[in-house]
């Protein structure tokens, strides 16, 4: 009998118990196991500091693959106009998710780690995507098939980045457009708003039959998880302030504000982000009656509830009192985004001092865990480049080319109604295009566009300009001439058949945007004066919200409200010169001063200047 040194022994005992570690069954590897399995084996075997992890979400410049490591992190973001590099390509944005995936799946556990971004108008970050209308246009066209359809190329493009979760839709219902956030909302009305959360099946997919109520569905590698925001009022704040304090009972918080959040539980939303508004002098964030009670209990949601950025720092000035106030009020996630060492040894210590139960943190990972697991984050955590040219691709443009058509409001067609100015002839002598907005694209896209608070002028993204929609429409033979804010004598001196004039708002976001005064940006008035005063004008007002525009009403011979557009100018053309015909209805109510704000449609004090609802049509032509 041949006998074994000791060394050849040892090598062989090693060899035997790698190969037994790797025939270990792992039942929450097993994607044939029921779902509630998995996340149970999963959790039986987390330790405190693995759990507490699982909570916590940060921002990318910090998330590198040794901090995913070491603290067990849950989950990271790209705050408004964080990227990897100045205009990434879709490659360098999935090597990016990836490293700091392999981070993640270094861990014990492996536990993979969800990647969020705004995503509120198409991929809106990101350099090259398809930016859509503002959801204040997309409420216009009352089309939830459309939206849907939005939200499954928004999903193709942020899937294409290697990203699988984005912060949309926003389902606020704004009753005062001097909130800076108006544009993230559909509609005054909350039944528009109920209706376009249609874009939540776009995101994830439609939902299996007989699902159980509240049960999120991602439905696979094409789709994100979506993020149903921001729970609940920050539409309805005093003045409308940004972050603000809502006053309303519980009767009208219910019935305005509330209903689209049912809506969108049924349809299987994977996360709901709390609002930093306060109701009625409480702050949403540490609101445990209607997190906990109402969205997790009543509503039965079984998705993940998470903060909104630094969301829990601003409930009290003492930090350790906001960490308990938020943990306990039964947000499972936290955006922190940048001190997560502070988060987690705050938390840490709460729990082991009894402060915050055990059951509470079993709470929120189980939520994680359960999204992350419906997701196939454990059979497919890492990205690869198989979508890549989704990002901005032709149909995509030409479906938020249509959105833009479909979301433009005609206010006014002529002096008289007997003598409409729209559609204009595309074969006439020459037209004047004029406005600080007709050649701007980074004014046309608005806020959360590349940047948090958007960006002026052409070279943010790729697009298409009303200006350069306006020369791609024309007969050959017509000439186009563009001054940005020409003088009355100079409009008078040319002899132009007609001119195009648009002028808006410029871009911001958040608080950033409130507004007391709702005046569209100078040289805008000017502008409308001396063209208006000169020659027969359309004017086409890029804004995220109703603007004073009464005091240049009667200059004007036709009035066009465009809102946001994005990146395809070429759907204000399409309508302008009559390929299609303009069917846009106003969403929101179009005052006539600020004074009488807020003024929503009901209200015993209506008096607008365009009542909600209101929109004139007009044919398509082939002129």
């Amino acid at each position: 009998m041949r006998r074994f040194s000791i060394p050849m022994m040892g090598f062989m005992l090693l060899c035997y118990l790698a190969t037994s570690t790797e025939a270990v069954y792992v039942k929450y590897k097993d994607p044939r196991q029921p779902l509630g399995a998995r996340v149970k084996d999963l959790m039986r075997r987390m330790t405190l500091a693995e759990k507490i992890g699982q909570m916590v979400q940060i921002e990318r410049s910090v998330a590198k693959p040794d901090v995913m490591k070491k603290y067990f992190i849950g989950s990271v973001l790209s705050g408004g106009g964080s990227v990897p590099a100045p205009e990434a390509s879709a490659e360098t944005w999935v090597n990016l998710v990836n490293e700091i995936q392999k981070g993640s799946l270094s861990t014990r556990l492996g536990i993979p780690m969800i990647y969020g971004i705004d995503a509120v108008h198409g991929h809106n970050n990101v350099y090259k995507a398809t930016i859509f209308p503002h959801n204040v246009g997309l409420g216009v066209t009352r089309d939830p098939r459309l939206i849907k359809k939005i939200g499954a190329a928004t999903a193709l493009e942020v899937r294409a980045t290697g990203i699988p979760y984005v912060f949309a839709p926003c389902i606020a219902v704004c009753r005062d457009p001097r909130w800076g956030r108006c544009y993230e909302s559909y509609s005054e009305d909350h039944k528009i708003v109920q209706a376009m959360t249609e874009i939540i099946p776009g995101l994830q997919g439609d939902i299996p039959a007989k699902s159980r109520k509240g049960v999120p569905f991602v439905g696979g590698k094409q789709k994100v998880a979506a993020c149903a925001k921001h729970f609940v009022g920050d539409g309805g704040t005093t003045n409308g302030i940004d972050e603000n304090n809502t006053v309303i009972n519980a009767n009208g918080l219910f019935s305005i504000h509330m209903p689209a959040y049912p809506t969108s539980i049924i349809k299987g939303v994977a996360t709901v982000m709390v609002s930093y508004s306060s109701w009625n002098g409480k702050k949403m964030h540490a609101n445990g009656d209607l997190i906990s009670g109402l969205l997790k209990g009543k509503l039965k949601f079984k998705g993940f509830v998470i903060s909104d950025w630094y969301g829990i720092e601003k409930i009290d000035a003492n930090y350790s009192c906001s960490v308990q106030a938020g943990v306990s009020a039964g947000i499972d996630m936290i955006m922190v985004p940048f001190n997560y060492t502070d988060f987690i040894h705050e938390l840490t210590n709460q729990v082991k001092n009894n402060i915050i139960p055990m059951s509470r943190i079993d709470d929120a990972v189980k939520r994680i865990l359960r999204v992350k697991f419906i997701m196939g984050l454990f059979e497919n955590p890492l990205a690869d480049l198989s979508l890549v040219s989704q990002l901005g691709n032709k149909k995509h443009r030409e479906l938020a080319r249509e959105a833009v058509r479909k979301s433009l409001v005609l206010l006014k067609n002529g002096k008289s109604a007997d003598k409409p100015l729209l559609p204009l002839p595309k074969k006439t002598l020459k037209i004047l295009v004029a406005g600080s907005h007709a050649d701007n694209l980074g004014y046309q896209c608005g806020g959360f566009t590349i940047t948090w608070q958007g960006l002026s002028g052409n070279d943010l993204t790729i697009g298409t300009t009303i200006l350069n929609a306006v020369k791609n429409t024309v007969d050959p033979t017509t000439q186009v001439v563009y001054s940005e804010n020409p003088d009355a004598g100079f409009v008078k001196s040319n002899k132009f058949s007609v001119a195009i004039v648009v002028v808006g708002e410029p871009s911001y976001a958040e608080m950033i945007g409130d507004s007391f005064n709702l005046t569209i940006l100078e040289p805008g008035p000017s502008t409308i004066n001396n063209v208006c005063g000169a020659v027969k004008c359309v004017v086409v007002v890029i804004s995220g919200r109703p603007v004073v525009i009464q005091p240049y009403l009667a200059k004007i011979d036709a009035l066009v409200a465009a809102w946001l557009p994005g990146t395809e100018g070429q759907g204000v053309a399409d309508i302008l010169f009559g390929d299609y015909g303009f069917t846009g209805k106003l969403a929101c109510t179009w005052f006539k001063t600020v004074d009488q704000l807020p003024m929503n449609v009901g209200d015993s004090h209506y008096d607008p200047l365009f009542p909600f609802g209101f929109g004139l049509t007009t044919r398509a032509t082939n002129n």
